[in-house]
């Protein structure tokens, strides 16, 4: 939406989409004509909180979506858990949504929670703090990812499941618990607006001043494997364009699963290390399997797309064809 000074943000109730929604059903008489996206309105979800937003950026999408034939319906959003009951909504009213995400990866993940399985295609642009889902795609700027929508190619993007014990959850890039999920879990809200990336840094020097040493089983399709920490890897990236997983593919359904079996600090120092360096970590540090399904049976904390969720025992499987992601 324009205003005298620019781009201005739709003003819109806690956890809902009430005006937006008056925009979808209007166009999607029209738009659900056409089951290729390309030919419809598609929907801009907008995180005005994510790490890297700014109203010259989104701007700059508008008017370069628009100056493509697509004109999207903007859905603001104030958190990743409005995008959820948001793109709900969505779902309802359209067979066949386009749905570009111009925010971070948390928000993503509640995207692909609120659409759910089904006949709908996806867009990321990299608006967030560590815009890990658009590294795995190579998309390397705004301009680039603008581009890639208008091009339109897709591939079939699997995801995984998380069931806990009262709640579930779709992910795109990992899954993690331990001392992942725990460093996770100690992010606060004040240091990501400032410090981004580093609020997980101090998040990691606070868990280790109050090192629990537990140790968790998983079993991973009938395998079992005593950790210290899990990390179940959709993609190949890890923490930004860090390559933890490189065999691990957002098109190909089931996980590599990294298993950090020693509870010792300085494992976890060698680990980041190599991380940094791009060197891959050596065997002795991580054991590897390879699964479709797995379950967590401790109950430590459990961190998915980079968003804490809650506590094991867990269970996690592969979805595949979840939906169509713009490459």
């Amino acid at each position: 939406m324009k205003g005298a000074q620019g781009w201005h943000p739709i003003k819109m109730p806690p956890l809902a989409c009430s005006l937006s929604q008056r925009y979808v059903v209007r166009r999607t008489r029209t738009a659900a004509k056409h089951p290729d996206p390309m030919y419809s309105s598609p929907f801009l979800i907008i995180n005005p909180d994510s790490g890297s937003f700014s109203r010259r950026r989104i701007t700059q999408v508008v008017d370069s979506l628009k100056r493509s034939g697509l004109i999207p319906v903007i859905h603001p959003v104030r958190n990743p858990a409005e995008a959820l009951p948001c793109c709900q909504a969505i779902r309802r009213v359209q067979e066949h949504p386009f749905v570009i995400v111009a925010a971070g990866d948390g928000t993503f993940n509640a995207v692909i929670n609120g659409l759910g399985p089904g006949p709908s295609t996806l867009a990321v642009l990299p608006l967030g703090t560590s815009n890990v889902l658009a590294a795995e795609l190579g998309i390397s700027s705004l301009d680039d990812g603008i581009a890639r929508i208008c091009a339109g190619k897709t591939k079939p993007l699997s995801v995984g499941l998380l069931e806990l014990a009262a709640s579930r959850r779709y992910f795109a890039l990992m899954a993690g618990s331990g001392l992942d999920g725990a460093v996770v879990d100690g992010v606060r809200p004040g240091e990501k607006r400032l410090l981004k990336q580093g609020a997980y840094a101090l998040s990691a020097f606070r868990a280790t001043l109050a090192w629990d040493s537990e140790m968790q089983e998983i079993v991973a399709d009938g395998k079992r494997c005593l950790c210290h920490t899990v990390v179940v890897c959709n993609a190949s990236r890890y923490g930004g364009s860090f390559r933890l997983s490189p065999n691990s593919d957002l098109f190909r359904p089931g996980f590599e699963i990294a298993c950090v079996t020693s509870s010792h600090r300085r494992g976890y120092l060698a680990i980041a290390r190599n991380l940094l360096l791009g060197r891959r970590t050596p065997d002795t540090a991580i054991t590897w399997l390879s699964a479709a399904e797995l379950e967590f049976r401790g109950t430590k904390a459990i961190q998915i797309d980079g968003d804490f969720v809650g506590y094991g025992p867990a269970r996690i499987t592969a979805v595949a064809d979840f939906a169509q992601l713009i490459m």
